[in-house]
């Protein structure tokens, strides 16, 4: 079956677009390939930096035959209807129409048959739609010459190809042919193609990897094997293997120098710059230190075997590096301590005020949060707060934002601060994310809780919350940030009276339902169920320690068979009590009268409610959730067979208000728990 090759040949286009583009290209084809009706068997799309290629399997060679059968006005309508209805037909006529009875009726049906066309007069046009719509999808485009088309970058040719034939293709003065280059620097001239596997194998010969996870691959075991023979490892960096894929087409592995002179200077900083400058991999001796190699990959094969350009590349580094070590020494003539009035100057947001502003309400929060932090000790933990900030104010941050944080730490053990106060500037920005490293040191947990914490309430308070998929100030990240810091090292804090200190009673429970939000998504992965976090703050738990035990002995009792017959009896109970409570237009909050039951069912659950009540409230003070659970699955026996014995709503009126209060009862002991009424089942 008809086979489509498809490539846009064009300047380099950045490594971050090319993902996305590929995969724009394949979904617009495919999709006007279904409209069209045309199916296929697969569908692959590739990228380098300088093309982009999609190829279609198994298409036919022609659109089915179909059938359209269209219903016009009843016999005998006016000749306006019916002439309406034909001239909808494309010149077919009353005696090419048939009549159909219709429910009684007799209506005039039109059949038409519609002959499919060839794939290859379909696709031109197919193709050029989505070549339209793919150039305003671009990040950034632009335009060159006199063209008003726009692309991420110039096009130099398309190659389209469909079972050995042309298919003439068309973007701006652009027009598709059978033919494409290779390598841009080792080869020459263009190539003729038939098909797929005839593409590929001359683009290998062309020095050419078309699919980006073969490029990875090569530029992954070549660097692995460079380090290796030099006794190091390569530095784990998938994001920069991705992008580093991205830029070639020949992958060329080299290993390179460097100078000695600069490895005085914090490693950290030597991997950014050549990460972030450079696109350089940084290479670890065996003891995990950063070593004096780097990995840089060329995009082309060099007759001296990359000898200069290693060279050109180190030469290159010097340079870079300079700046970086001239900026450490620099930096270092100044305390952080002395900078940190330089935060006045910087805005954190317009509403909201500056860093030094930030830094003053973080410090007085660090300061209260620390009494609920084991270990935290207090002098430490202003220090930290105040000085965590400074470092946004030196040149080398400045250079590289990244660091942030980190050579705070650096430039505060050079000041001779305490080991405690130095980890916690580095660390107040964690966790970051998901798999980032969440800090477990008492300073650095105060200062990381107070950070994300304020931030969160200054956005609240000037009303600049997430909404929908929008998050520009990364709340919901920093909202996660405060869950794990709290959870993960055990803390004991009470969220409502922080945000009602901090930022005042009227955020405070608008704050603690986006956490709940939150918690659903952090528990999620987890397997824990949304409604059973639920069913928990709405107690108005606020203490996520306690809250996860609540949720977690929860989990079991809803699940097991007491449990799940317990919850379809308090249903129940609740479902009754509502009914009766509008229509008596009260409420049955009262005590049930022990002298007003005169079934042995409702006398018996009267016992076992004060049971549970007692055993409920002893272990809810002990935290002994489970215990918790265990009392409410002792009034299985006694709700069931209350249930099966007693009417409640008998004619007896004070026996009635006195079953109502009872079933009453049963909601607010299990309602001590875990507001059961927000479980789901």
């Amino acid at each position: 079956m008809p086979e489509l090759l498809l490539e846009i040949l064009s300047e380099e286009i950045p490594a971050r677009m090319q993902k996305r583009a590929a995969d724009d290209l394949q979904r617009l084809v495919c999709d006007g390939l279904k409209k069209a009706g045309l199916t296929f068997d697969s569908a692959q799309s590739f990228s380098t930096p300088r093309r982009l290629t999609l190829v279609v399997d198994g298409l036919p060679e022609k659109q089915p035959d179909v059938k359209d059968e269209r219903k016009g006005p009843q016999v005998g309508a006016p000749e306006q209807a019916i002439n309406g209805f034909l001239g909808s037909l494309s010149g077919l006529t009353l005696d090419d129409c048939e009549q159909r009875d219709v429910k009684g009726k007799t209506f005039w049906f039109a059949v038409i048959d519609k002959k499919g066309k060839p794939t290859v007069e379909i696709l031109k046009d197919l193709i050029d739609t989505a070549l339209t719509a793919m150039a305003g999808s671009w990040p950034k485009s632009m335009r060159w010459g006199e063209n008003t088309m726009r692309w991420a970058r110039p096009v130099h040719g398309i190659l389209c190809v469909l079972d050995r034939g042309v298919v003439p293709v068309e973007m701006g003065p652009v027009t598709a042919s059978d033919a494409t280059m290779g390598h841009r620097f080792m080869t020459s001239g263009e190539f003729a193609v038939v098909g797929a596997a005839d593409y590929k194998a001359k683009l290998s010969i062309g020095k050419v990897m078309l699919d980006p996870a073969d490029r990875r691959q090569k530029i992954k075991a070549d660097a692995e094997a460079l380090a290796r023979a030099a006794g190091l490892t390569v530095k784990t960096d998938d994001a920069l293997l991705d992008e580093v894929a991205g830029l070639v087409e020949w992958p060329v592995v080299l290993m390179g120098k460097i100078d000695e002179a600069f490895m005085e200077v914090p490693p950290e900083v030597l991997i950014a710059a050549m990460r972030g400058h450079q696109k350089y991999f940084s290479c670890l001796d065996a003891d995990g230190k950063l070593a004096s190699r780097f990995i840089v990959v060329s995009n082309m094969e060099a007759p001296d075997g990359g000898a200069a350009i290693i060279t050109g590349n180190e030469r290159v580094l010097r340079a870079r590096l300079s700046d970086t070590k001239f900026f450490w020494d620099q930096d270092r003539k100044h305390s952080l301590g002395s900078r940190a009035p330089k935060l006045q100057s910087i805005v954190f947001h317009a509403k909201i005020g500056t860093l030094d502003e930030k830094v003053d309400r973080v410090q007085a929060l660090a300061s209260d949060l620390a009494a609920s932090i084991p270990g935290a000790d207090r002098d430490q933990v202003r220090s930290a707060a105040r000085l965590a900030k400074a470092d946004l104010t030196t040149a080398m941050v400045a250079e590289l934002p990244e660091l942030q944080g980190l050579m705070g730490r650096y430039y505060a053990l050079n000041d001779g601060e305490n080991d405690a106060v130095a980890d916690a500037i580095a660390e107040h920005y964690s966790p970051v994310g998901p798999g980032d490293m969440c800090p477990n040191k008492p300073v650095s947990v105060a200062v990381a809780l107070a950070d994300k914490i304020d931030t969160l309430i200054a956005f609240w308070v000037i009303d600049e919350k997430p909404t929908g998929s929008k998050d520009p100030f990364a709340l919901r990240r920093a909202a996660l940030g405060v869950i794990r810091l709290i959870c993960e090292n055990n803390l004991r804090i009470s969220l409502a009276d922080v945000f009602a200190r901090a930022g005042g009673k009227d955020i405070a429970a608008d704050l603690l339902a986006f956490f709940a939000d939150r918690l659903k998504v952090h528990l999620k992965e987890q397997g824990v169920r949304h409604d059973l976090i639920d069913a928990v703050f709405a107690l108005g738990e606020d203490d996520l320690v306690r809250m996860l035990a609540r949720v977690d002995a929860l989990g079991g009792f809803v699940t097991s068979a007491d449990g799940a017959n317990l919850l379809v009896a308090y249903k129940r109970a609740a479902n009754i009590l509502k009914i009766e409570e509008k229509k008596d237009g009260r409420t049955y909050d009262g005590a049930a009268a022990e002298s007003a039951l005169a079934e042995t069912a409702e006398k018996d659950l009267f016992k076992a409610l004060g049971t549970a009540e007692n055993a409920c409230q002893t272990a809810l003070a002990n935290e002994d959730f489970a215990a918790a659970m265990a009392a409410l699955a002792g009034l299985r026996t006694s709700v069931d067979e209350f249930f099966d014995q007693v009417t409640v709503n008998c004619d007896d009126g004070s026996l009635r208000e006195n079953r109502l209060k009872l079933l009453n009862r049963i909601r607010a002991v299990m309602q001590r728990v875990a507001d059961f009424s927000k479980i789901e089942g």
